[in-house]
């Protein structure tokens, strides 16, 4: 069965100045699929978005966006996606049924049919209850979950969402998950940009991990788990215990074990799954070590960008 990409990239490069934000950038988003950037802070997730969405033109390399050339058909590529960047784009001094029903004419959705999918829009939101209040007075969520139904007005072949659920509580992260989930059932094809690990692991079928302007690794978030690994941990009661325990480690995970001697700790990184924590106990008393906790902890999306790429988290993504 061959394969459709509703979102194709290769080589796309960036600069703003002297920095390089996106360094060949390719990547291939199957139609229908939850596609997951992921990555730090400057790392190119945004620049991206930008260029795949028009925003910004790129200074090399090419891009098909449902089946439309990125440069050459714009307007197209327009028409056929949804966008919701990092802030809520919605205008304060109206309600939310009035903002919905302003980017209904704004995509030529008039009449019955504008204040038919703006009642559908706010309902499948739970913004029912506050369509007619001024956006303004609504929280930090509900603007949110206000902006991503702007987004849908017009039913895209594409949705993309860059960090939609960074700053919310977890009731609104929790609805935009679920409106994700929904859009995909439905045939949308959704690029999702996003720090959290989590929020991947539930709504992606695929991930590209993007450092330093390039899509570095690839898979599925169970691929990338079990390529990075968990970290087991046993903490003694004895310091002189810890070889003892290091070399049940060593013998489990085949790694070489990382000591913490302020916590009377040592870890190992495993990517074993028989390696269960009932195993661990087990052969941790067998040895004789006295043990007083003992763990082993999924990675987390520190592990996996320092585990995948050994750089750092802290760096800034350029402000086009």
């Amino acid at each position: 069965m061959t394969t459709t990409y509703t979102v194709l990239s290769e080589g796309l490069e960036k600069r703003f100045g002297a920095v390089r934000a996106l360094r060949g950038l390719d990547l291939a988003v199957a139609e229908g699929t939850v596609c997951g950037l992921l990555g730090p802070n400057g790392a190119g997730k945004t620049t991206a978005v930008r260029l795949l969405t028009t925003l910004l033109r790129p200074d090399s390399g090419s891009a098909r966006v449902a089946g439309h050339d990125l440069v050459r058909e714009a307007a197209a590529v327009r028409r056929r996606i949804g966008v919701t960047g990092q802030y809520a784009s919605v205008d304060g001094d109206l309600t939310g049924r009035e903002n919905l029903r302003l980017f209904a004419r704004l995509h030529r959705v008039r009449g019955p049919a504008a204040r038919a999918r703006a009642d559908e829009l706010l309902e499948r939101f739970g913004l029912t209850g506050a369509a007619d209040r001024r956006a303004s007075t609504y929280s930090g969520g509900m603007r949110r979950r206000l902006d991503l139904a702007a987004s849908l007005v017009r039913r895209p072949d594409v949705l993309f969402l860059d960090e939609p659920t960074t700053g919310l509580d977890p009731a609104s992260r929790a609805r935009v998950w679920q409106a994700v989930r929904e859009l995909k059932a439905e045939g949308t094809t959704v690029l999702l940009t996003t720090q959290y690990l989590e929020e991947a692991d539930r709504l992606a079928d695929d991930i590209a991990l993007v450092d330093r302007g390039r899509v570095a690794h690839t898979g599925s978030p169970a691929e990338l788990k079990a390529a990075v690994g968990s970290h087991a941990e046993a903490v003694v009661a004895d310091a002189d215990a810890l070889p003892r325990a290091a070399a049940v480690l060593d013998r489990l995970t085949g790694r070489e074990p990382v000591f913490d001697r302020v916590r009377h700790a040592v870890g190992a990184v495993t990517t074993d799954p028989t390696l269960t924590l009932p195993r661990l106990v087990r052969e941790l008393d067998t040895a004789g070590v006295p043990l007083l906790d003992a763990s082993i902890r999924p990675p987390t999306l520190d592990d996996v960008f320092l585990r995948l790429t050994g750089q750092t988290t802290d760096s800034k993504e350029p402000v086009a």
